[in-house]
């Protein structure tokens, strides 16, 4: 799986972080990147609450 991140979409809340941060890191505005866009597969989990706690869905899984 992959995680994807529409930065057009962040507005810098960084609630994606909390739940996975060695996957997703923040600038000093707190806007979310990608750390590993290929998912370990004892990371999804986490990565699965961060892509459900964005307020504005810019992140997402792939499979």
């Amino acid at each position: 799986m992959k995680l994807l991140l529409d930065s057009t979409r962040c507005q810098g809340y960084g609630l994606c972080q909390e739940p996975a941060p060695e996957l997703i890191g923040l600038d000093e505005w707190g806007y979310a990147h990608v750390r590993v866009s290929e998912l370990p597969a004892d990371g999804a989990d986490g990565v699965e609450a961060a892509v459900a706690a964005c307020p504005n869905s810019a992140l997402r899984l792939v499979k």
